[in-house]
């Protein structure tokens, strides 16, 4: 916040409390967050409402009051369940600087996460932002330092480390974390994701090669649209729908199902706080542009532990394999007795789940900017070897690649003028 905001808004509670004889009655937007009466709904904007963003209006305990696209058919469309009251923008800053909009969410094509986050955070906003975090691990720890800076609540919208069914595993992911945290499988542990173990990596998130320029079509502002990413003439395989395809916006389906799949990995290894150390790739050459498949990317913690991504779906494996015990599709364990035995430990530690209450009470979400930052390192650890098509050795506390000058150039990557974060 600007010393001169700071400055107008002290000025302004002092001149309500002299003039009310010390009585206030401030708007919420000044006091700031934290005072919100508990029967309040938090009001929301929502940034990208062509598909992801229309599915969250109606969240339980908040209000959309603002939307922005770059596309009028996609604010059209949203304006139909909304209202013509909503406030609409094409500009995102219009949106986020808002003062009755208290949570922003974010639900763009990946090369926007980084700046929009960072910039509302720097507006004082808390934020919602949808997977992958960011683009690149440089953008992650940018919102990091933006999300500490200004005390924001900040959730990252994947929710299986704490919520629902985990895909294969036909149990939620807390009775896995309780198995690897009573020991019963053993250490170091080998996970494999991948369709055998119930986990689909959506290939058909792959780009095209040789694009035509297309005309621009009139609703949509192209230029705007691609915002930090180069220049590319547009074609519609770029956008909207099919845009996971390419390396400028996104990462194939490893960007699209990563932190779903690996975030829950993270959590119950215990690995919220570090990084692994390799990530090996079996992959065919990849194109400069178009995200291509991959057969096999495995990371490799300093422990030993170990996550290998099975792309084929071919792999005869455990989900988790370790050395006293494995663990099967469907929570099932060469473990006798495995229900009676886990009945005995305790339970893994609660989890801030409910948002609205982490926005209004400023507590820190489960998922949140920072180990949603280490599971998003995963996928963008991965992504690097795969477009650069070698194994990469990683620093997880400088956060950078061990002696390789092209596979640290992804950790930041160049913007388009003037786009910063």
């Amino acid at each position: 916040m600007s010393s001169n905001l700071k400055n107008s808004r002290r000025s302004f509670l002092k001149g309500s409390l002299l003039a009310l004889g010390g009585i206030s009655i401030v708007p919420r937007h000044v006091l700031g967050k934290g005072h919100l009466a508990p029967s309040d709904h938090l009001t929301k904007g929502i940034i990208g409402v062509g598909g992801m963003g229309r599915g969250h209006f109606d969240y339980a305990g908040t209000k959309t009051v603002a939307i922005c696209d770059v596309d009028t058919r996609h604010i059209g469309i949203a304006q139909e369940t909304l209202g013509k009251t909503v406030k609409t923008f094409a500009d995102y800053r219009d949106l986020i600087q808002l003062p009755e909009v208290d949570i922003v969410h974010i639900a763009t094509p990946p090369h926007w996460h980084g700046i929009m986050a960072a910039d509302a955070a720097r507006e004082g906003k808390d934020i919602w932002c949808e997977k992958p975090m960011t683009r690149t691990i440089g953008e992650g720890k940018k919102v990091m330092e933006a999300v500490k800076q200004h005390g924001n609540v900040f959730r990252l919208n994947t929710w299986f480390r704490f919520d629902s069914n985990f895909y294969g595993m036909n149990t939620e992911v807390k009775n896995i974390k309780k198995l690897v945290d009573s020991g019963m499988l053993g250490w170091p542990l080998k996970v494999t994701v991948g369709k055998l173990t119930g986990f689909d990596w959506k290939f058909y998130w792959v780009g095209k090669t040789g694009l035509n320029e297309m005309p621009i079509p009139k609703e949509l502002d192209y230029d705007r649209w691609l915002g930090p990413a180069p220049y590319k003439p547009y074609n519609e395989h770029r956008t909207h729908g099919t845009f996971r395809g390419y390396w400028d916006y996104d990462g194939g389906g490893l960007g699209d199902m990563g932190q779903h799949y690996l975030d829950p990995v993270q959590y119950f290894l215990g690995k919220d706080e570090t990084s692994p150390v390799k990530v090996e790739v079996d992959a065919p050459q990849q194109h400069p542009e178009a995200v291509g498949t991959w057969r096999k990317i495995t990371y490799t913690y300093e422990d030993g532990c170990q996550i290998i991504l099975d792309g084929e779906g071919t792999t005869e494996a455990p989900y988790i394999e370790g050395p006293e015990g494995n663990l099967y599709r469907g929570f099932k364990s060469d473990i006798p007795n495995l229900e009676r035995k886990l009945a005995q430990f305790p339970e893994p530690a609660p989890q801030v789940t409910d948002f609205v209450d982490a926005v209004k009470n400023r507590k820190k979400f489960a998922l949140n900017e920072q180990n949603g930052f280490r599971s998003c390192t995963l996928v963008n650890m991965g992504l690097a070897a795969l477009r650069l098509n070698r194994d990469l050795h990683f620093d997880p506390v400088k956060l950078a690649f061990i002696n390789d000058e092209g596979a640290n150039r992804l950790i930041d990557q160049p913007m388009r003028a003037p786009y910063t974060i």
